[in-house]
């Protein structure tokens, strides 16, 4: 989970000036924590609780209403009708990544991320997003390799990973649904040496710098362990103390708890 939160706001200052390559500033001056953060933390809350998500979901945008929620979730966060909006956007796998490190089968993951999922994105390519990031997650914390993560990615969800970086990179735009960035975010991972290599590939993509780097970031935490100390300092210090707080329990509950 720390991970995405990570990749989210490592990638947050390149959302709307996209840069194709890795070589730039782990932490900008102007990083920040975005909706992706938000509404990570907010699962992670309603896990820890056993809290209703929706209602969750609205009190983390009640209490941060200008982290850059896209304009569909505003009105449902907005409104007193909690029913889903169909949507197929990448809001659904960016914010999942607890879901694969606090549950123990994959039929238990695919299932909570469904639940978790369909409250918004109830569109089956929103659903589909969710369940192959948290999938991942999972199956990188549970000790697979990236040749068996990749396979099983592949043959349950249908996604083409097959293009490389180089190949994506070069035409790759902003896209803000779960099929333009799901696989591409998946694909840096895959081609990463190290934490810090997996945020700055998918960063280096383009396009949608933070959704793509905080799902990447979420996989690469469950498969590189805990993230390098001057990364998790620096989170933590942008975090304010609300989100520190809920990140650190979930952290404790269900990552560390289980490392190794």
């Amino acid at each position: 989970m720390l991970g995405a939160i990570a990749g989210d706001i490592i990638g947050s200052v390149y959302e709307f000036r996209p840069i194709k390559t890795e070589d730039f500033e782990l932490f900008s001056p102007g990083c920040r924590f975005t909706d992706d953060t938000v509404l990570t933390v907010a699962l992670a809350d309603a896990i820890l609780q056993g809290k209703d998500y929706g209602r969750t979901m609205k009190e983390y945008y009640r209490r941060y209403p200008n982290a850059g929620y896209g304009s569909y979730f505003l009105q449902w966060a907005r409104s007193d009708d909690s029913r889903p909006y169909n949507s197929w956007g990448n809001g659904a796998a960016m914010r999942i990544s607890p879901v694969g490190f606090a549950y123990d089968t994959l039929e238990e993951v695919l299932e909570r991320a469904e639940c978790f999922t369909a409250i918004t994105h109830n569109h089956p390519e929103g659903i589909k997003g969710a369940q192959a990031t948290a999938a991942a997650v999972f199956l990188a914390r549970k000790g697979s390799s990236k040749e068996e993560i990749k396979a099983a990615l592949e043959s349950r969800f249908g996604y083409d990973l097959s293009l490389t970086l180089d190949e994506i990179r070069p035409t790759y735009a902003f896209d803000v649904s779960c099929q333009g960035t799901v696989p591409q975010a998946i694909t840096a991972f895959l081609e990463s040496r190290d934490f810090e290599d997996a945020i700055r590939k998918a960063v280096s993509l383009g396009g949608d710098s933070d959704t793509l780097a905080c799902i990447t970031g979420g996989i690469a935490h469950g498969f590189y362990g805990p993230l390098p100390e001057h990364i998790t300092g620096k989170v933590y210090s942008i975090l304010d103390d609300r989100l520190g707080e809920v990140t650190r329990e979930f952290m404790k509950v269900f990552v560390e708890a289980n490392s190794g």
